[in-house]
């Protein structure tokens, strides 16, 4: 069964927990990521693995599910040899999965948080253009490419996710304000509410602009519902929540990883672990209505997560 509220009747009511990182999730079922295009490789050739990984969060408590389009592109696909139109049903196939998911798993586990029964809701997630790349460019930004050629990247998969009829899209990992500017053209028309969601490193976007100046450029878009960060340190989730509140007066969007940083030349996390779920309390308190974790964040993670929450008498949906 489909959520019976849309997504921005919820996010009104409440604070939404999101899932995890998916990767992390696909490698502790056994799956070799190592291709270019990373978790969308199993679109294709484990749909079944991405299902699973879906299922793992919503049991620890996950309510909104981010799908697995994250590096699924035209272009990505192409160079594996697949034609448009079987990329688009992969991109199709994306949404489907984590619907299934969610229908599936809501009510099979068991205790605070974990599996209790509850609607759960599907983010399309649309990655930056780095992350087509597959070089780690999706942490500096700065491509070269102007708003009008991002635009025309990214409107192509827009449409195709958006027709796949997913509750939002998650413009998500955006490293600089040009992305950000080319992805809410892009969506444009599209039907769909959406979150932006930067990439942040010292207190700026990944391409060293000033975070205020970033998040205005969600500012009075009413499509918008929600502006954050995703993908950065956890002790800069705190600060960057007040700030995107504050400029937009929207709900703020916060998933960190956890704490580790991306070698792309070993593509390999390095550092250490500094995930803290009782953070998770002052970012709501900050006005965050949709918190949860990005990669190497597991389900374990997110229970705890779910339970802090509650813990807090918050409604997580």
């Amino acid at each position: 069964m489909r959520p019976v509220r849309t997504f921005a009747e919820a996010l009104g009511a409440g604070v939404l927990v999101l899932d995890g990182g998916l990767s992390n999730q696909l490698e502790a079922q056994g799956c070799d990521l190592s291709d270019a295009l990373w978790s969308a490789r199993l679109l294709a050739d484990g749909p079944e693995q991405i299902e699973a990984a879906h299922r793992a969060y919503v049991r620890a408590g996950a309510r909104v599910l981010i799908t697995s389009s994250y590096q699924a592109t035209f272009e990505g696909f192409a160079r594996r040899g697949t034609g448009r139109a079987e990329a688009a049903r992969l991109l199709v196939r994306s949404v489907e999965l984590a619907r299934r998911a969610g229908e599936g798993a809501t009510g099979e586990g068991e205790g605070a948080g974990a599996g209790a029964p509850g609607e759960v809701w599907v983010a399309a997630s649309v990655g930056p253009y780095g992350a087509m790349l597959a070089d780690g460019s999706e942490y500096r930004g700065r491509y070269g490419l102007s708003v009008g050629a991002l635009e025309r990247f990214h409107r192509p998969r827009i449409e195709v996710l958006a027709g796949a009829a997913p509750d939002v899209l998650a413009l998500e990992t955006v490293p600089d304000v040009v992305e950000a500017e080319a992805l809410l053209r892009a969506v444009e028309g599209c039907g769909v509410p959406v979150w932006l969601s930067y990439t942040v490193g010292g207190g700026r976007t990944r391409a060293g602009q000033d975070l205020a100046e970033a998040f205005a450029v969600a500012a009075g878009n009413d499509q918008v519902v929600a502006v954050g960060v995703n993908c950065c340190d956890p002790a800069e989730a705190g600060d960057a929540v007040e700030l995107a509140v504050a400029v937009t007066g929207k709900p703020a969007v916060v998933y960190p990883n956890s704490g580790e940083r991306w070698d792309a030349g070993a593509r390999d996390w390095r550092g250490d672990t500094a995930f803290d779920p009782a953070r998770a309390v002052a970012w709501t308190g900050a006005g965050a209505r949709l918190v949860g974790g990005c990669c190497r964040v597991g389900p374990t993670t997110i229970a705890a997560l779910a339970d802090a929450l509650a813990g807090e008498g918050t409604d997580t949906g």
